[in-house]
Order: C-alpha cells, then sequence, then structure tokens
C-alpha cells in the first residue's frame, strides 16, 4: 500500500521542481539557461518564420517591379505600398510573427532582429510611422551593435525615400564612424549612393559605387547597380566611363531586357563619341533584324532618331521617331509617350512649327501615366501652348489679311482665285488619296489593321495614331471653326481664319468654307464659285474700321503671347523680342507701361533693366509700375533671394488686418517684384488691390482691378476680382 506522505511529499518536490523551470526559463531572466532557451525558441520559430514570409514578400515584389529604362534607373528599389499590396498577407504575417519576439522572448538576442524586420514590412506597406518608430527603437535600446547599425541603414534608406534628405545625411555621417560588417558595409554604401543619386548629386554616387563594386558579387542585381551608374555617367557628360559599365552588365547575368538597354545606350556613346560613325555601321541595323527584339523595334528606333537629332539631321531624326511611334506595340505604350515628347520638342525648338508639337503634347498626354515623373510638366507645357497656339494663329491670321488687304482690286480677286484654285485640286487628290486608301484597305488582311502608322513604304493607319488625330481635328476646325453635331453642318456660315506662315504664299492662307467646294463640278466663273469668292472676300479687312479691328486682333494677341513665352514657356528672349515687336508696330499701345516694366524684369543685364526703368519713370512717373520699380530701386536682386515669401505676405496682411494700410502697401509693393513667378504672386498682389482701395482712392483701385485681370488671367482669384469690378462699376455709377 502506498504510503500517502511520500506521496504527498513527491508532488510538493514535482511542483517546486516544475516552478523552478518555469522562473528559469522566464523571458526576463537573465540566466544562461534561460537566455540560451529563448535564444533557440525565438530564432527557429516566430523569427524564422517572419523572416521567411518578409523574404517571400520581397522576392515577390522584385518581380512585379516594372524598370522604366528611359528614366534613371534607383539603385535600390523602391519601398512602395502600392507595389505591396499584392504581398499584403506575407508582410502582415512577418508582422505578426515579428511581434510574438518581442512578445514572449524579452531576452532573446533576436529581439533588434525582429524589430529590424517588423520595421521594413511596415514600411513597405505605408505605415511609415510605426516602421520609423520601430528602426528607431532598435538604435536607441538595442543590445548589438551590428544590429543598431542595420536597422540605421534601413532607416537612412526611408528617409531618402521620404526625401527628407537633411535627417538622411545625419544618419550617413553617423554610420560613417561605426565599425560595420563586410554586408553591413555593402548595404551602407549602396544606401548612400542611393541617397546622393536621389538628391541630383551623381558624381559623389558614382564615386561611392565604383568603391562598392569589389563588395558586390556576380547577380542580376549587381548588373542592375552597373547599368545605374552608368546612366549617372551619361547625364554626368562621362560617356568612355559609361560604356564601361554597360559592357559591365552583361557580365553579370542580366534579364534579356536590362541586356538590350545596356547594348542600346553603349552603341549611342559609341555614335557620340565618334561623330564619323555611320549610323548604318553601329550595330542597328543588326539589331533591327534580330527577332527577337521584335517588341524593342520602337526603342531602336528611338535611340536612333536621338542620334540623328544629335548631329542636327532633323528630317532623319523626325522618320526615325515615327518609325519608332508606329512601332510601339500595346505592351510598350509608355515608350510611344516619351517618342512623341521628343517629337514635339523637335517641332516647337526646331522646326517652330507649335501646331504641329501641341499636337504631339496632346497624344503624349493621353498615353503617359499620371504617376510619370514628366506628367506634369508636360501637362503644364501643353496648357501653355493651347494658349499660345490660339494667340499665334491670331498674328498669322491677321498678319496675312491685312497683306491681302493692301494688294490692288484686280490682284486681290486673282489671288482670291488661285486659292480657291488650290484648295479644289487639293481636296480633288484628298479625295483620290482616300479612295486609294479604301481600295487597299479592302484587300489587305485584318492581321495588318494592327500596323499603325508608317513612314516610308510601310502601312500607316491614320486611326491608330493619337497625333495624327488631334492634328485633323485642329486642321477640320481650322477650316470649318467649331460646328455642332448636326445634319448639313457645312451650310452655315463662317468667318474664314487664315493658316498662313509667315505671310500670303501659302495657299492655305483663305480656307473654303461652303459645301460648294466638295462639288466636282465647281468650275471658275460659275455662280457657286462667285459666291464662294465673295464669301471669303468678306473676311478681309478692305475698310478703315476692319483694318483697325484686325490690328486691335494682332495688338492683343502679340502682347498676350510676350507673356506666355515669358512666364509660361520660360523663354525670357522670345518673350523680348515680342514686347519689343509690339511697342514697334504699335507705339500707341495701351500695354505701353506695363510692357516697360515686363521688360525691365525680364532682361538680366544691369544696362537693359536700368534703360527700360528710365522710360519707364520718365513717361509713366505716376503709374503702378514706376511705384513697384521705385520701390526696389537698389534692392531688387538682395530681395529675390532673402525672404520667405509666405511669411512677408503674412506680415503684410497683419498689417492690413491691423489696420495699418499705408505702411502695408508699401510692404508688398517692395516685395511683389521679388516674387515674380512665384506661386503666390497673385496673392500678394490681391492684398495689394484691396489695400490701394483703402490708401489711393476708387480711380487707382479701379486702376489696379483691371491691372491685376491682365496680369493674372488664370488666377484663382480671378472670378473675386470680376466682382469686385462690377461692384465698383455700380458704385461709381450711382455716385
Amino acid at each position: 500500500m502506498t504510503n500517502p506522505f511520500a506521496l504527498y511529499t513527491c508532488r510538493i518536490v514535482l511542483s517546486l521542481t516544475f516552478i523552478g523551470m518555469l522562473t528559469a526559463c522566464s523571458q526576463f531572466s537573465t540566466k544562461p539557461g534561460a537566455i540560451g532557451f529563448h535564444n533557440l525558441s525565438a530564432r527557429y520559430n516566430a523569427y524564422f518564420m517572419a523572416e521567411q514570409s518578409l523574404a517571400e514578400a520581397e522576392f515577390q515584389m522584385s518581380k512585379a517591379y516594372k524598370e522604366n529604362y528611359n528614366e534613371l534607373l534607383p539603385i535600390l528599389l523602391p519601398l512602395d505600398s502600392v507595389l505591396s499590396l499584392p504581398v499584403k498577407l506575407q508582410l502582415q504575417d512577418a508582422i505578426k510573427k515579428s511581434s510574438i519576439v518581442a512578445e514572449k522572448h524579452q531576452n532573446s538576442k533576436w529581439m533588434d532582429n525582429s524589430y529590424i524586420v517588423l520595421g521594413k514590412s511596415r514600411l513597405y506597406l505605408g505605415e511609415w510611422a510605426d516602421g520609423l518608430e520601430a528602426l528607431r527603437y532598435v538604435y536607441a535600446n538595442g543590445r548589438d551593435e551590428n544590429d543598431k547599425n542595420d536597422a540605421l541603414i534601413l532607416l537612412m534608406r526611408a528617409y531618402t525615400i521620404r526625401k527628407d534628405y537633411s535627417n538622411a545625411l545625419g544618419v550617413a555621417e553617423y554610420l560613417s564612424q561605426q565599425p560595420l560588417t563586410k554586408s553591413s558595409a555593402r548595404e551602407f554604401y549602396l544606401t548612400k549612393a542611393y541617397l546622393h543619386q536621389q538628391n541630383g548629386e551623381y558624381l559623389t554616387s558614382v564615386a561611392i559605387l565604383e568603391e562598392t563594386f569589389p563588395l558586390l558579387k556576380k547577380s542580376t542585381e549587381t548588373a542592375r547597380i552597373h547599368f545605374a551608374a552608368a546612366q549617372m555617367y551619361d547625364r554626368l557628360g562621362q560617356y568612355a566611363l559609361a560604356n564601361k559599365h554597360y559592357r559591365s552588365v552583361s557580365k553579370n547575368r542580366p534579364g534579356y531586357d536590362l541586356g538590350f538597354y545596356s547594348s542600346m545606350n553603349s552603341l549611342q556613346n559609341e555614335v557620340v563619341l565618334d561623330p564619323k560613325k555611320d549610323l548604318d555601321d553601329v550595330g542597328f541595323a543588326k539589331m533591327l533584324r534580330d527577332r527577337k527584339n521584335d517588341d524593342l523595334r520602337d526603342k531602336i528606333y528611338f535611340t536612333m532618331g536621338l542620334l540623328a537629332e544629335h548631329r542636327k539631321q532633323i528630317p532623319e531624326a523626325i522618320d526615325y521617331l515615327q518609325k519608332s511611334a508606329a512601332a510601339s506595340k500595346g505592351t510598350n505604350m509608355e515608350q510611344k509617350a516619351y517618342t512623341y515628347l521628343q517629337l514635339a520638342r523637335i517641332n516647337y525648338e526646331s522646326l517652330e512649327k507649335f501646331e504641329v508639337s501641341k499636337a504631339y503634347y496632346d497624344s503624349a498626354l493621353t498615353i503617359l501615366p499620371q504617376t510619370a515623373p514628366e506628367y506634369k510638366l508636360v501637362s503644364e507645357r501643353k496648357r501653355a501652348l493651347d494658349q499660345f497656339v490660339e494667340q499665334y494663329t491670331i498674328v498669322n491670321t491677321e498678319d496675312s489679311l491685312q497683306k491681302l488687304a493692301q494688294m490692288n482690286p484686280a490682284a486681290l480677286d486673282n489671288r482670291i482665285d488661285a486659292i480657291i484654285e488650290a484648295q479644289e485640286s487639293e481636296r480633288k487628290a484628298e479625295e483620290a488619296k482616300a479612295q486609294k486608301a479604301l481600295l487597299a484597305a479592302q484587300n489587305t488582311n485584318v492581321q495588318s489593321v494592327q500596323s499603325p502608322l508608317m513612314n516610308g513604304g510601310e502601312r500607316r493607319w491614320e486611326l491608330y495614331d493619337p497625333a495624327l488625330i488631334n492634328q485633323g481635328k485642329m486642321d477640320f476646325k481650322r477650316a470649318w471653326g467649331n460646328r455642332p453635331l448636326e445634319d448639313d453642318w457645312r451650310r452655315s456660315s463662317r468667318q474664314m481664319r487664315s493658316l498662313a506662315n509667315n505671310g500670303i504664299n501659302a495657299p492655305d492662307s483663305l480656307a473654303p468654307t461652303t459645301e460648294l467646294v466638295a462639288d466636282n463640278s465647281l468650275k471658275k466663273g460659275s455662280p457657286e464659285w462667285d459666291a464662294l469668292h465673295a464669301s471669303l472676300k468678306q473676311s478681309i479687312p478692305l475698310t478703315e474700321g476692319q483694318m483697325g479691328d484686325s490690328q486691335k486682333r494682332k495688338e492683343d494677341a502679340l502682347y498676350n503671347l510676350g507673356k506666355i513665352y515669358r512666364f509660361d514657356l520660360k523663354e525670357q528672349q522670345r518673350s523680348i523680342n515680342t514686347f519689343e515687336r509690339v511697342l514697334a508696330d504699335y507705339p500707341k499701345t495701351q500695354y505701353k507701361e506695363e510692357i516697360y516694366y515686363l521688360l525691365y524684369l525680364t532682361y538680366e543685364s544691369e544696362n537693359d533693366k536700368n534703360a527700360w526703368k528710365s522710360r519707364l519713370l520718365n513717361e509713366y512717373p505716376t503709374s503702378t509700375y514706376a511705384r513697384l520699380v521705385g520701390k526696389t530701386t537698389g534692392n531688387a536682386g538682395d530681395l529675390a533671394g532673402s525672404g520667405n515669401p509666405v511669411k512677408e505676405y503674412e506680415a503684410a496682411y497683419a498689417l492690413y488686418s491691423k489696420g495699418d494700410y499705408a505702411r502695408a502697401l508699401e510692404e508688398i509693393e517692395q516685395n511683389l517684384p521679388a516674387y515674380k513667378g512665384h506661386a503666390i504672386e497673385d496673392k500678394f498682389a490681391l492684398l495689394r488691390v484691396f489695400l490701394i482701395g483703402k490708401v489711393r482712392g476708387k480711380e487707382a483701385y479701379t486702376q489696379a482691378i483691371t491691372e491685376f485681370m491682365r496680369l493674372y488671367p488664370s488666377s484663382i482669384y480671378l472670378p473675386r476680382l470680376k466682382e469686385m469690378q462690377e461692384l465698383n462699376s455700380l458704385s461709381m455709377g450711382k455716385r
């Protein structure tokens, strides 16, 4: 029979032993046994699974990441919350598992590593505050110096992505003083090179990379970093050094696309380094013949177009770029957008075909992703060109019509008849061309429709090219005006608009408008011909009143062109030329004092600035612009770079709120010229209008409103100013 006392004693011993074991394995214990237990449990359970989940997520994200070889490749891939959406579950699992270490294994040496996994996973998910906090915790409380350094390297990368370059540089400065392991040193150098690359400091970035490459093993990622280094050397104009790294790409197992673009850029540099090389002998022809490059033919033609432009071979450049646009497939529309941007730029800068340039900008915007770094700039350029083309067309139209009006009656009648004949011939040629294309299309199989417009013997379908669609719309609007969608739309009458190119020599300077032109029986001397002749003649300013109206339209358009050149297109010299043309052609222009002021602001040399300033002060000493120039005498240069516009505005507004109107106006007029072109310039000007009303009376207030509306036609405050103008007019009328 079992002794009850012995059994009781055994139970007590077992309980005490179990309690002792639990106490020894506590996560707060500093005993070697407890630490060893928690190290083992943390490493091969929670931390291992968290690390595996994060590694799997990173692998999937790297596979899904799409490189844009037209842009500078980032040395490190971004911590992108959008890219992480498909792997959100893996990242959340990594967060969950790494949190277990913090909850149950606080005396484990894997605590720091788990917090790094936790922080990195949160950064991938876009949880920046929590992610940064986890990394800072490792730095502040970590037990292992290597883990603390790894957390800081990741923190520096996060700061760089957030464009917090000052904090990133501070972390880099600290890390440069710390002893780093080989793997940590490699990550530190890559991250620091990435920091300087993103900050636009390419020379510093490539210098760091040159020291890093010996630490890198052969891999696709190393090939990618060589490509990024080569691109930065390209931007620095060091084409020989760039080619050295392009050759290194092929030695590091690149993917097909990376290898292709590396070879393409290398060939481009060879042509730049040796201007005598023929494009056909470099290797582009061989690449075009290679069937593996069928999906990349657009990039080959694009590069050939860039090189042709570099050699000032503009027609050849346009031909190559048009072939590039035609070769772009549905999966590579982004390349087509960049091709359109190049065509837009060439047509604007080299050929001065502004309407064609606008059409290509329109086409590029329909394709270019809104996330592209150029999108905002392109959209602003397109908006400016919309306004520019409108004003430019008015100038050419009125200029052409005025030249026609100066001809003697017989010569004018002959000229109009010649225009009608030219238009009739052109119409018949277009009809024949359309009929030929229709017959060809009927004999073409369905597959050929997928080949968009091509030049030089290759089929080109206009309905598949946004640039030609936009151009066609402009041609229609130019010939027929804005027409509603209705039956017999050609019967309604309209005013003729000129498309003259630098004069009246272009046969399309007058465009026939009635449906009689579409009649194949239109003959000279017929009633239909005479009716069309009379209709066109009515648009020519033959009377003194009509000529005055035409001159006014041209004067206004030239003035608007000058402002568009200066404020929107940022072309100072063309702005100066246009303003001076207004003064030369219209000595009594209503914009004279404002143009003096704008020329004073636009010229860079002090002699020219002082000359226009003197003319303004001498001819319009009491004008608002004279006050603005007078207030900035000797100070404009200092003010432009020394003040904070927001703080200056707030200070002036505080004076306005206190009722100190005279002093507030003085401050505004002193600071306004220094912030010309700034985002809140119109806000300064609006406050100035209010202050003028308080200080200088109704007449000056009315003039200030008018000047604001003329200087800031696109301001968000314009509706408010129009209301103020209406109320002021009513008030003046009642008085």
